[in-house]
């Protein structure tokens, strides 16, 4: 039964079970629409932790042209903790669609971002997004659950396995 079955698995696994793929969306990132300029931004590593550095990555795109990228423009932003602006990049030029750089958040919790983008006759389209930060100590929270996960399994194994191979000896 068990050679069945490892057959089995060895036929039907090379074979995707799935036909189409879409790209996960981002847990730190978000898009606004303004007009017909789209700004999506997001954060790599997903969940920014405080005193490491981050890459926040911005794209432009054009809603009346399918998305595309627009070729250039010219954006500020400004940084708020707690409504008070904490940080701030000053307008300039990005000579592609996309934008990336380095920041680092030096506290935890929730930052808005406050992204000023320059159209080409020359108004300015405000765009708000909320970012999460964590501190390092909320991976320990993740740790505990994941070791509860594996002790669960673990002693589910424990008193299960034993079960199993006492009613397949049992049988021969």
């Amino acid at each position: 039964m068990l050679a069945r079955l490892a057959i089995l698995a060895l036929i039907i696994l090379p074979f995707p079970l799935m036909h189409q793929a879409s790209g996960h969306a981002l847990l730190n990132s978000a898009e606004e629409t303004i007009g017909h300029i789209r700004v999506q931004i997001a954060t790599d590593p997903e969940i920014p932790e405080v005193g490491q550095k981050v890459k926040v990555l911005l794209r432009v795109t054009d809603e009346d042209k399918n998305l595309e990228e627009v070729p250039s423009f010219i954006m500020g932003i400004r940084i708020f903790y707690h409504d008070k602006q904490i940080d701030g990049i000053p307008p300039q030029t990005i000579n592609s669609g996309h934008w990336e750089f380095d920041y680092a958040f030096k506290n935890p919790g929730n930052h808005v971002f406050r992204v000023d983008l320059y159209d080409e006759e020359g108004r300015t389209l405000n765009y708000t997004f909320n970012m999460s930060t964590q501190s390092p100590f909320g991976w320990i929270f993740i740790y505990v659950i994941a070791s509860g996960g594996i002790g669960l399994g673990v002693l589910a194994g424990y008193i299960f396995i034993p079960r199993k191979l006492k009613k397949i000896k049992a049988r021969h």
